[in-house]
């Protein structure tokens, strides 16, 4: 069973940055990304890669990001 824990804070975004681990993106209640790796992040903004052209630019205001450890 997974283990899957929500990234709220800068040093939550840059752990998972910094060990690519893989995170799950919710918006509005459904899940918009599966499995990409933060890339970047800003105050406003996490982006993700999730294959070699497949860039993501999800705001934190907007969506729910969780680590997903399995």
């Amino acid at each position: 069973m997974p283990i899957v824990r929500p990234l709220v804070t800068d040093a939550d975004f840059k752990e998972v940055l910094e060990k690519q681990i893989p995170i799950r993106i919710f918006k509005d209640n459904h899940l918009v990304e599966s499995g990409g790796i933060v890339i970047r992040f800003t105050e406003d903004t996490i982006i993700t890669q999730s294959g070699v052209s497949s860039l993501g630019y999800h705001g934190r205001d907007h969506c729910e990001f969780f680590e997903v450890k399995g």
